[in-house]
């Protein structure tokens, strides 16, 4: 997974990739140090590209994504929001989630 440390960043990023996946997490979340290797296992599987983002050290992002909790896994598909899990997220769902992605772009 790949970091991104600014907004600035975020917006170039979701604006140039095609799907990605977003996993946001905040500092000292004991919930989102556990789910994080969880869905980066997911990563090997799929070409979508998996970005992580520290919501502590990025507040603008948690403003304009509308993220009021962590962990929160977002799947963007063409700029815009294809699947949200907050909080307890469902792995298997995430994955399904993933292929729905992949078919998209065959």
């Amino acid at each position: 997974m790949k970091s991104i440390t600014t907004y600035e960043q975020w917006q170039e990023i979701s604006q140039h990739k095609k799907h990605l996946l977003l996993f946001v997490k905040t500092t000292n979340c004991s919930v989102c140090e556990g789910l994080y290797p969880q869905i980066k296992v997911l990563e090997n599987d799929t070409s979508v590209p998996f970005y992580v983002a520290n919501i502590a050290e990025i507040p603008e992002l948690a403003g304009q994504l509308s993220l009021f909790t962590a962990p929160v896994v977002i799947l963007m598909r063409e700029g815009k929001e294809f699947a949200r899990y907050a909080r307890f997220v469902p792995v298997q769902d995430v994955s399904k989630k993933l292929q729905e992605l992949i078919k998209w772009e065959e």
